[in-house]
């Protein structure tokens, strides 16, 4: 029992000295008067006998424990200042953690901001390549439908073609005269272009290109059959049949190369006879083949 109220005694000063210590401190003698008034306080007056022996009792445990009090209280005191020194640097440290998070804060929001500024660039570079892929394939449109136009006219000029035969109606000779005569082709087959003139027996080239032509006759016997194909006035190719009776026929073709205005036309040789009917033996026919341009030209 008397240890037990020794114990109390010394951790109820305990407690209380901690507490100077941590306000302020204390000194041995005020630690003795604390230990004395605490002990005053918790033995009432007794008898000589008894309180002498826990005079002595309490004095001898007091002994024993004030040393080990100091100590305890210099490593409180340690432990505290280190605390106060930790809670300094925890406070610096969460101090300088909230200055990082307002700076990142900050960096959000600028991001944020540039975020929204390139959606928006975005946007209008969007619709800005949209306006103009609208307008190119406006444009593609125009050039193309233009250009279906132009190549149908080119189609259109390039396409040049006619044959014909001598005679339009009956049967008959022509010649022998006693010159060389243009033959007029007046029985019109075709004449896609409107380049062959039946009255005059002329084909004019409308177009620059090579074109093909090719002849034929037909005649009796007895007299010889000659017509030549002609270019500009010169001679081109020729053909002939010549037998002594029954009948005669031959024909022959060429490719020319034409300038827009060159001219080509059929001329019986003098002294010659050609025989024709209803049948048209005797015809001339031409065509473009393909149109050329002057590098084709200077090829060839």
């Amino acid at each position: 029992m008397k240890a037990l109220v020794c114990i109390l005694l010394l951790l109820e000063t305990f407690v209380f000295v901690v507490q100077q210590q941590v306000d302020g401190g204390l000194n041995e003698n005020e630690i003795s008067q604390q230990i004395s008034s605490e002990d005053g306080r918790q033995n009432p007056p007794q008898t000589d006998t008894l309180r002498a022996e826990a005079s002595t009792d309490s004095q001898q445990y007091c002994n024993l424990g004030i040393p080990d009090i100091h100590a305890a209280l210099r490593e409180l005191t340690a432990t505290v200042t280190e605390q106060k020194a930790n809670i300094r640097e925890l406070t610096a440290t969460v101090t300088e953690q909230k200055e990082k998070n307002r700076e990142l804060t900050a960096a959000d929001t600028e991001q944020k901001e540039n975020i929204r500024a390139l959606e928006t660039q975005l946007r209008e570079q969007q619709m800005f390549i949209l306006e103009e892929l609208n307008k190119k394939n406006d444009e593609i449109s125009n050039l193309t439908l233009s250009q279906v136009e132009e190549l149908r006219k080119e189609n259109r000029d390039r396409e040049i073609a006619f044959s014909a035969g001598l005679m339009e109606s009956g049967s008959g000779y022509i010649g022998p005269f006693t010159t060389e005569i243009t033959l007029t082709y007046r029985k019109v087959f075709t004449n896609i272009g409107n380049a062959y003139n039946p009255v005059t027996g002329i084909f004019t080239a409308p177009l620059k290109g090579a074109y093909m032509f090719r002849i034929s006759i037909y005649g009796h016997g007895g007299t010889g059959a000659t017509v030549s194909i002609i270019k500009n006035g010169q001679h081109m190719v020729m053909v002939h049949g010549d037998q002594a009776q029954g009948t005669l026929n031959s024909s022959n073709g060429v490719v020319l190369i034409l300038e827009v205005g060159d001219v080509v036309y059929v001329r019986l040789w003098s002294g010659r006879r050609i025989a024709d009917s209803e049948n048209n033996h005797n015809t001339f026919s031409g065509f473009l083949l393909f149109p050329l341009r002057e590098q084709e030209l200077c090829r060839m």
